[in-house]
């Protein structure tokens, strides 16, 4: 994490973002913020976008942010994760939901888009990322709506529980946590601890994560692990792997009991009804991804008492 801006993860996903509003039909997410929240031209994203072949070497920190946008299955699903969440966002907010918090948001603009008068949005993240991000938000003319709360947490000195309560966050109210393209750079004890906190909430609670699914071939740990040094190279090691059954099992025993788990191809193919994009085995990159929603039993009787 570089403590003086956003992280690389976090710029990338967000070019990506903006790629995907101009290079991808039908498009999953519609985000007309991206590209003007990192202050990027169309010009400029189709430059990323141009096969490695026709275009110069822009220079030190181009090549993960080219990636990001080039890459067309990382592309979509980072879209498809958001629009996933965002549904799932907009589905709780019927039954009566009104906080949803966003951890590790990154240089997410779903706040600035928020269709729902009613919910009250808390985005945490590290300080330095939302120092950064309040400053382009300033720059580029972005307003902050009145239902939105930063919440700046550095998990080495700060606690996620006392942070958000002095945030005016209700922990005794309903509420949807999303937690995108965090939690592989956690370790499986600090994953749990969130959890368990999500997990204490007095009224029905829903989150909503991606993880990496551990190999099960030699080949497939041998590409993940490549995978993870060149993570790590850049500052932003893997730490935690997941089964399906192994995560459906640790939230079951914290009390979830709706888990609704999606490979990253298939959450990409129910938005793109009818494409031919995954035909055949996934693309390498999307092989281990995976998604889920986790609610407890109160959230699923919730839509019977509002």
């Amino acid at each position: 994490m570089d403590n003086e801006g956003p992280s690389r993860t976090a710029l990338v996903t967000a070019y990506a973002r903006a790629y995907h509003q101009i290079a991808d039909r039908p498009r999953i997410l519609t985000d007309p913020l991206a590209a003007r929240l990192l202050g990027v031209t169309v010009d400029e994203l189709t430059e990323l976008g141009r096969p490695a072949a026709d275009r110069p070497d822009s220079g030190a920190g181009s090549g993960i942010l080219r990636l990001g946008v080039s890459d067309r299955p990382r592309r979509l699903f980072f879209a498809a994760r958001a629009r996933f969440a965002e549904d799932r966002v907009a589905e709780a907010v019927a039954a009566g939901v009104r906080q949803v918090v966003i951890l590790g948001a990154g240089l997410d603009t779903f706040a600035y888009r928020n269709p729902h008068p009613g919910l009250r949005v808390f985005e945490v993240d590290h300080p330095a990322t939302q120092a950064w991000k309040r400053q382009r938000l300033a720059a580029s003319a972005i307003d902050q709506p009145e239902r939105l709360t930063f919440v700046p947490v550095d998990f080495e000195t700060d606690t996620l529980a006392t942070r958000l309560e002095a945030a005016g966050f209700a922990r005794t109210d309903p509420a949807v946590f999303v937690w995108l393209g965090v939690v592989f750079y956690l370790t499986p004890d600090a994953a749990r601890t969130t959890l368990e906190y999500i997990a204490g909430q007095s009224e029905p609670v829903e989150v909503i994560f991606d993880y990496l699914q551990a190999a099960d071939t030699d080949e497939e740990r041998a590409q993940l692990q490549a995978r993870a040094h060149r993570a790590a190279a850049v500052g932003e090691p893997w730490f935690s792997y997941f089964t399906p059954d192994h995560i459906a099992a640790q939230l079951r025993a914290l009390g979830f009991t709706d888990v609704e788990d999606h490979s990253a191809t298939d959450l990409i193919a129910g938005y793109l009804e009818g494409s031919a994009e995954f035909e055949g085995e996934p693309p390498q990159a999307l092989r281990p991804v995976r998604i889920l929603r986790a609610s407890d039993s109160r959230a699923s009787r919730r839509g019977e008492i509002a």
